[in-house]
């Protein structure tokens, strides 16, 4: 069986793009395999895991199971879209503070759930939390610390500290710089 390729024209991350694409493919399969952005899990691939949760016009979604033909016309924001070239997502930065990462595979589709919860609600109450999480699957940790990082970025997104649009609007793409460590703070933290 042959598949046939149309030019899809996506906004993803905030960039307008014009690409070919499978018909027969999902957002996920369009997101790793086409566009590159690989922090979009493929797991379960019957929507039942979460990891391949991204944001569709500000509503988690999971991209595996969604054609990828019901994106156009939406804005997708991926985990990769989360982080600003003044740094990462108040959420991205608590997960690495409290701990909440552990291998790493659930970790962009919870961030891509919880930054729409925080969107809505900056004062989630841990059964919100609870609520917003419930289909991301995380076989590392106990969730205990993935909810401790959702409540600490919701106070940082209160207190003004960062936060953005779930939806994607006017995204810039991100470059980020790497830094080094000069000589003199080799073997210091």
């Amino acid at each position: 069986m042959e598949s046939t390729i149309d030019i899809a024209r996506l906004v993803v991350n905030g960039d307008r793009l014009e690409v070919g694409i499978p018909t027969h493919y999902t957002l996920l399969e369009a997101l790793r395999y086409v566009l590159r952005l690989t922090g979009s899990k493929q797991g379960c691939d019957k929507g039942d895991c979460g990891a391949c949760t991204v944001l569709v016009d500000g509503v988690p979604t999971l991209s595996c199971i969604m054609p990828v033909w019901e994106a156009l016309g939406k804005r997708v924001v991926t985990v990769e879209g989360l982080a600003t070239a003044e740094g990462p997502h108040p959420l991205q930065d608590e997960f690495d503070l409290n701990g909440a990462a552990q291998c790493g595979f659930c970790t962009p589709g919870i961030l891509c759930s919880a930054v729409a919860l925080l969107h809505e609600n900056p004062a989630p109450s841990r059964d919100e939390i609870r609520e917003a999480l419930s289909g991301n699957l995380c076989r590392c940790t106990g969730y205990a610390k993935i909810y401790d990082a959702v409540e600490a970025a919701g106070a940082r997104i209160r207190e003004g500290r960062g936060g953005i649009n779930p939806e994607g609007h006017d995204r810039t793409p991100r470059r980020h710089a790497r830094t080094r460590r000069s000589p003199d703070d080799q073997g210091t933290r």
